[in-house]
């Protein structure tokens, strides 16, 4: 791929970015889908980037079935998969790009009702479309950047290296983030051992003066 014909290629991806949308809660259906129709659905959301690789599906019958077994979201209702599955279900889809299936369950609980749903998808969705823009524009500055690359390595080869380490770096950030509750934790329980420790040498000539006695 020349310098010509990779400007158009990110141009079309922010041309696409721009206008892409998750779609809001009440324009989910919810009519009760079964398997087939929920995947079809949701590679008609999740279709971030134009891609010339359509054989390769995003989510498979298989995988949703392990959610719900790994009780990652809510069990369908029989066999039909209602708004606040879906819901469920494009969220886990976006985030297991970067995130293991058990830091989700961390994010997003399976348990919750259909409003506590409502109003964690309206999050994450007004979150992803924020993150969606800031993405297009750093593809526009890609795309408007001079080419700096040196012919024997190919086109894209400092953007791709820029994309790898963005992404290890915000991988980092949202592992070490998820943690931070256990490490409150801990210290707090590091904490309450040190009082003890504290309080059982208050007690020791105390627990002297008893045996004199």
């Amino acid at each position: 791929m020349d310098h010509t014909e990779l400007n158009e290629k990110l141009k079309d991806w922010e041309e696409h970015l721009l206008h892409y949308r998750l779609p809001d809660w009440d324009a989910i259906p919810d009519l009760g889908l079964y398997m087939e129709q929920v995947l079809v659905l949701l590679k008609q959301y999740l279709d971030f980037l134009p891609s010339d690789r359509k054989e390769d599906p995003l989510v498979t019958a298989a995988a949703i079935n392990n959610y719900v077994r790994q009780k990652t979201m809510p069990e369908p209702v029989k066999k039909r998969y209602y708004r606040i599955h879906i819901a469920y279900l494009l969220m886990i889809c976006s985030l297991k790009q970067s995130l293991s299936i058990a830091q989700i369950r961390q994010l997003i609980p399976a348990g919750l009702t259909a409003e506590e749903t409502e109003r964690l998808y309206a999050t994450f969705a007004e979150r992803h479309q924020r993150t969606s823009a800031y993405f297009a524009r750093q593809v526009r500055e890609q795309a408007e950047a001079p080419d700096r690359e040196d012919p024997a390595a190919g086109e894209g080869r400092d953007m791709i290296l820029s994309c790898a380490i963005v992404g290890g770096f915000a991988r980092a950030l949202a592992d070490r983030l998820l943690v931070l509750p256990e490490d409150k934790d801990k210290e707090k329980a590091k904490e309450k051992e040190k009082e003890k420790a504290k309080d059982k040498e208050k007690d020791k000539p105390r627990d002297k003066e008893k045996e004199k006695k």
